[in-house]
């Protein structure tokens, strides 16, 4: 019987024995049992943005799922920084369809 099954049965009554147990124990476990989601893989990988249409790899890979990408910005930074900002903004909406993050670590990574 998972947990939530288990939940759901002390649950089910008045819930006063779930309440007992966690005052008791000073907390409730929490089963672990794997999951689909939990197996899949997530895969890091690292980019180099040379010019605004470098970005279109980056965006492909993040629109498949499960990638982190490590993106070297220091070459374009060192050209044109116009074209820097307009890449990363589209960066960031992508990030934000996909419900993902961005940050900024260092000063040449993103």
């Amino acid at each position: 019987m998972g947990f939530f099954d288990k939940l759901k049965q002390k649950v089910s009554g008045d819930g006063s024995e779930l309440l007992r147990e966690a005052e008791e124990e000073g907390y409730v476990e929490l089963g672990t049992d794997a999951t689909a989601e939990s197996t899949t893989k997530v895969t890091v990988r690292p980019f180099v943005i040379e010019d605004f249409e470098s970005i279109k790899p980056i965006l492909d890979s993040l629109r498949e799922g499960y990638t982190i990408a490590l993106v070297n910005i220091r070459p374009l930074k060192d050209r044109d920084i116009v074209e820097l900002k307009r890449a990363v903004n589209k960066l960031k909406k992508a990030c934000d369809a996909i419900e993902g993050d961005i940050a900024g670590f260092g000063e040449d990574w993103i």
